[in-house]
């Protein structure tokens, strides 16, 4: 089925990707050292992968204040760019292209990973949810608004990262500003009741992501550099009182950056009811943006391949399919079926449901 444009090349950045189809970021929490260091564990699921003509890795934190999550990944010390070195390697050996993710996440996490500190947010906000901390859930607290000095030291964690990130073999970075995590609670008028230069205005409230980018794309440049949103999003963060016309000038500022890729999510549910919620997010924002457009949430091969028929997008990210089928653009190829995702599987650690998916017969 090679007429299938999901399979044909296409230009991202500075490279030329062998397919359309991506591997979406997943959490996946395999990090269970102390070091929270990639493993050779990780190093085999993502060559397991590498048929994607892009992988995009787990969220992983710029700095220890970034982490939110029991066993994730980080790229702030040797030991992780070491890590990450390996998994590079393995991907490259077969071919493969790997960005990965950098990840805030704001109050979405917990003082149990902070030895007892506050978790920072623009504002001082309580997210009322739950964080999933060594010793199991437990419930999110008010976070500390970030003072000035703060969120500067922040975007200097994003650049050292990135720069990380590349000296670790990865082919490029994504900026995750998207799920309802720190960059992400800046956007939102919900989360960010800020009176200084970085809330109030939409032009404000999408400061810190505006200087995230910039400062970024001069670390590493902008060919190499991705960002994720999520415009239709109501978990971690409420929505907007004007989602759509944030949204609009956020994705609108971006057009005509020469970042390597804008990468967007459809809305993971019924948002139809929510006012000014943009509920076609990549048909719409195709007319906005003038650059690479990739899009994920909910996409099988038929609509996917739809997608980039019609112009709405350039590539499509899969996730759980992606989970269960690490050989997957082999099996849109031949339309073969797929192997189905255990749930159980997704966080626990281990090889079990994450290495031993069964790949398709030569």
């Amino acid at each position: 089925m090679s007429e299938q444009p999901l399979l044909t090349p296409v230009k991202l950045g500075r490279y030329q990707l062998k397919n359309r189809i991506v591997v979406a970021p997943m959490t996946r929490s395999r990090a269970d050292n102390p070091d929270k260091a990639p493993m050779e564990l990780h190093a085999q699921y993502y060559a397991q992968r590498a048929s994607a003509g892009l992988i995009i890795t787990e969220g992983s934190q710029i700095s220890p204040q970034g982490v939110g999550y029991v066993h994730t990944p980080g790229i702030h010390t040797p030991a992780q760019i070491a890590g990450w070195r390996k998994v590079s390697e393995a991907v490259h050996a077969k071919n493969g292209r790997i960005f990965l993710q950098l990840w805030h996440v704001g109050y979405v996490s917990h003082p149990d990973f902070h030895e007892g500190a506050l978790p920072v947010a623009p504002s001082a906000i309580n997210p009322h949810t739950q964080s999933y901390t060594p010793s199991g859930m437990k419930d999110t607290v008010t976070a500390h608004a970030l003072e000035l000095h703060e969120i500067s030291q922040i975007v200097r964690d994003y650049v050292q990262a990135a720069r990380n990130a590349i000296a670790a073999g990865l082919d490029g970075v994504e900026i995750h500003a998207a799920n309802g995590y720190l960059i992400e609670q800046f956007l939102r008028d919900g989360t960010n009741r800020r009176t200084d230069q970085y809330g109030g205005s939409i032009a404000n409230r999408s400061r810190f992501l505006f200087e995230v980018v910039e400062a970024v794309v001069g670390a590493v440049g902008a060919d190499r550099v991705g960002v994720r949103l999520s415009p239709a999003n109501i978990w971690n963060v409420p929505a907007d009182s004007d989602t759509r016309s944030l949204y609009d000038y956020v994705v609108s500022t971006l057009s005509g950056s020469g970042l390597a890729y804008l990468h967007l999510r459809e809305p993971q549910g019924d948002v139809s009811a929510i006012p000014n919620m943009v509920t076609n997010v990549t048909e719409h924002y195709r007319g906005i943006y003038r650059g690479t457009l990739m899009t994920n949430t909910g996409f099988d091969r038929e609509r996917a391949n739809e997608f980039v028929r019609k112009g709405y997008a350039d590539l499509v990210a899969f996730g759980t399919l992606f989970i269960a089928n690490p050989d997957l653009p082999e099996r849109f190829r031949r339309g073969a079926p797929l192997n189905q995702a255990d749930p159980q599987t997704f966080y626990q650690g281990g090889p079990k449901g994450y290495i031993d998916y069964p790949e398709l017969s030569v």
